[in-house]
């Protein structure tokens, strides 16, 4: 039985390495006792074959296999340019 592959939206922070992006998870969480709600910012880094994502865009990455030591998402499909 295959598993379904977590799929998240998410903002590319950094494109200076090669075939790897940065990207950012912002979640709004609301605190049990204190019913505050707070920011968490979670960063992953994310393979990009062709290089074609730049800073500020928002795209579509999928759960994958280990691709190195810290990759464990993929690209899927570029949703919005970052008009600059």
């Amino acid at each position: 039985m295959k598993t379904k592959k977590r799929e998240l939206e998410t903002t590319v922070i950094s494109d200076k390495m090669q075939k790897t992006v940065v990207v950012e998870i912002k979640q709004r969480i609301k605190h049990p006792v204190f019913k505050k709600y707070y920011t968490v910012r979670k960063k992953y880094k994310a393979h990009d074959e062709k290089n074609e994502c730049k800073i500020g865009d928002r795209i579509l990455i999928r759960e994958s296999r280990p691709i190195s030591k810290h990759k464990r998402w993929a690209v899927v499909k570029i949703l919005e340019r970052h008009v600059a």
